[in-house]
């Protein structure tokens, strides 16, 4: 008899369970189990200390290309070596389980990743037994000027590795070099040069030995075929973007600080050194004289539209149109008030690009911001605030004849010591503030006693 009611229970158990099952998977989407590397599905769904997860072999991509332990979302240090969610990764192999055999192969294929995976657990399994010491040494000493001179150190190789490798640099750069003459290899450093995403489609272009000529050929309707087969709508329009954008140029658009730099040499020392000083300034010259090139990425990057946080990030710089009036007011505030924070927040944006270079125009932006907070302290505590327009106005005169004394004499100034003065204002400038913010600070104190 109790055999008998044991049997009944667990029958209507089962007859419960399979009815609430449908109800739970149309209130769940896979939007909710995306990779915010890859923008799939999650495989082997990896969680890290910070919270966030990414699929095992994304994060094993991320790790080997910029070998950092970091969140590659929010930046956060991962501590030890992160393992697979296995809740979450059985919760995600229930609901969508076809979704996720597909994957499953099409990964299982790509020999990148397998190179990738069998670098990351071979890490991993040689820093585990290390793991809870290697926080924990922090030894003391050395102290600010160690730290000075160990980033002066650094500065000083940077300087003398481009100023013998610069030149080669630049005229190997894709910005320089006609499409039509593009080698396969070139080819295939466009496309990876578009992202993470389209190494996954590099195969195609591989086997069909696509070069310059043959690039400038290819229609959207070709890369849905063989041997290309790039099903993902998005990943098609942003590579038809930035193969429109060749077509119309000849050459490779620039994409980062040192091709922009390639192309517009005698620009980007004038604005490097016009950020510096005029902020304002620079990002009105910007959008008098540099709307389409400059200034609409620029305020599409640190004042973005809203948009739903499942959508692809190729498709966010596709389209750029005019700013909406919430970014004209939010980019507004920001201009008047903190003019460096706009370039702090740009320059955050490209930290997967400009690693090292990336933190220190952040450094040097929180410096500045901190040195302008005091010039307008120094003048508000002296009754000089009525001089501001008469300091404005000269100050705006001062970057108008600098910026004309360059156009004027930049073809006859040798390309080194152009390069001196450009990577002097990038990486010497923050150590110089940081003496200065300390001379004001103890300024200040004086003052105050």
């Amino acid at each position: 008899m109790e055999e008998d009611e044991t049997l009944q229970g667990e029958t209507e158990r089962a007859e419960v369970e399979p009815r609430a099952a449908p109800d739970m998977g149309r209130q769940i989407s896979v939007s909710e189990f995306l990779c915010h590397c890859c923008y799939d599905i999650l495989v082997n769904p990896t969680t890290l200390n910070c919270g966030h997860s990414f699929c095992r072999h994304c994060l094993a991509l991320w790790w080997v290309s910029s070998k950092k332990n970091e969140c590659p979302e929010c930046r956060e240090k991962w501590e030890g070596f992160p393992k697979v969610n296995i809740l979450l990764r059985d919760v995600i192999e229930k609901l969508f389980s076809d979704a996720i055999e597909q994957r499953k192969e099409d990964i299982q294929q790509n020999s990148d990743v397998a190179r990738s995976l069998a670098t990351f657990q071979k890490y991993g399994n040689d820093q585990i037994p290390t793991v809870p010491n290697t926080g924990r040494i922090n030894p003391r000493g050395g102290g600010f000027f160690s730290g000075v001179l160990t980033a002066l150190t650094c500065v000083a190789v940077v300087l003398l590795g481009y100023h013998w490798s610069s030149r080669e640099f630049e005229e190997d750069l894709l910005v320089h070099k006609p499409a039509l003459k593009w080698s396969a290899e070139e080819v295939i450093l466009w496309l990876e040069q578009l992202g993470p995403w389209a190494s996954r489609y590099k195969e195609g272009f591989l086997l069909e030995k696509v070069n310059g000529r043959l690039l400038l050929t290819l229609t959207e309707e070709d890369f849905t075929k063989e041997p290309y087969s790039i099903e993902n709508s998005n990943h098609r329009r942003a590579i038809m973007a930035e193969l429109d954008c060749v077509k119309a140029l000849g050459v490779k658009p620039p994409q980062n600080l040192w091709e922009y730099k390639a192309v517009n040499p005698g620009k980007s020392l004038f604005l490097l050194y016009a950020l510096k000083s005029s902020p304002r300034l620079s990002m009105l010259y910007l959008y008098l004289f540099d709307y389409a090139e400059a200034f609409l990425p620029f305020i599409h990057t640190i004042c973005p539209i809203q948009e739903d946080k499942y959508e692809d990030i190729v498709t966010k710089l596709l389209d750029l149109k005019d700013p909406s009036w919430k970014q004209w007011r939010e980019f507004i505030l920001k201009y008047l008030f903190l003019p460096y924070q706009l370039i702090a927040e740009f320059a955050w944006d490209w930290l997967d690009v400009h690693y090292w270079t990336s933190r220190f125009i952040i450094v040097n932006a929180m410096l500045l911001s901190v040195l302008e907070l005091f010039s307008f302290w120094r003048l508000w505590s002296r009754r000089e605030l009525k001089t501001i327009p008469h300091r404005m106005w000269k100050h705006f005169w001062k970057v108008s004849t600098q910026g004309l004394f360059v156009a004027i004499f930049w073809p006859f100034i040798p390309q080194f010591v152009c390069n001196c003065l450009f990577y002097w204002a990038l990486y010497f400038n923050p150590i110089i503030n940081i003496d200065l913010v300390v001379t004001e600070v103890r300024r200040l104190e004086t003052q105050v006693q």
